[in-house]
């Protein structure tokens, strides 16, 4: 007796465009721009082609929604996520980096900015991407003793850091990442001085404006 086929009626019915959106993220996450296609797309969410036109119009609709979608929704649901479990702003950011490590979001920022070179779209949510990280990690190194600029610098290595493909086997790669945050988020003797000289000549402008 033949076996019946499978119903993807009601799969397909259930699904929303963030499911798309995150399906789309996995293909690139994988197999970078080339991969992100229509039927592997469907074939990610085991439903038929179809039923993608339920929610876009047409793929090139769809591409928009996910180069949007990867600066927005999905970005401002981590950093939510990461505000609302820690308190500690060096906690915060090795929260950040642990979520990226686990989701194997280095791929897919790697795989946006390969994007980014091709589309507009795509370079438009890299850059916001990263303007709303960098802010982000900046804070949380202010937080922690660091003045503007060096929370800027900082944070932008952090950020650099976490993009790196360099082969290194006999370096595990968690343990790295911690011993850098703790380097990079930790003020020294000289960040401490150099935040109170800035301190100094701050409170120096000031007073000559008011006097």
């Amino acid at each position: 007796m033949a076996t019946a086929a499978p119903d993807r009626t009601l799969r397909a019915t259930d699904l929303t465009p963030r499911d798309w959106l995150e399906a789309g993220q996995s293909l690139l996450r994988r197999g970078g721009l080339r991969a992100l296609k229509l039927r592997p797309l469907a074939a990610e969410l085991n439903v038929s082609t179809g039923s993608f036109y339920h929610h876009f119009t047409d793929f090139d609709a769809y591409q928009g929604r996910l180069a949007d979608y990867f600066a927005g929704e999905h970005l401002a649901s981590i950093l939510d996520t990461i505000m609302n479990a820690e308190r500690n702003p060096v906690d915060r950011i090795r929260l950040l980096a642990e979520i990226v490590r686990r989701r194997g979001l280095f791929r897919l920022s790697i795989a946006m900015r390969a994007w980014a070179e091709s589309d507009s779209r795509a370079q438009a949510a890299v850059e916001r991407n990263d303007a709303q990280v960098l802010t982000f990690l900046s804070h949380c190194l202010e937080a922690n003793g660091l003045t503007p600029h060096q929370a800027r610098v900082r944070g932008y290595a952090l950020m650099t850091l976490g993009l790196g493909k360099v082969h290194a086997p006999d370096l595990d790669r968690p343990a790295l990442m911690e011993e850098l945050i703790a380097l990079l988020c930790t003020p020294t003797d000289a960040t401490v001085a150099t935040a109170a000289q800035e301190e100094r000549a701050w409170q120096t402008k000031a007073s000559t404006i008011s006097s």
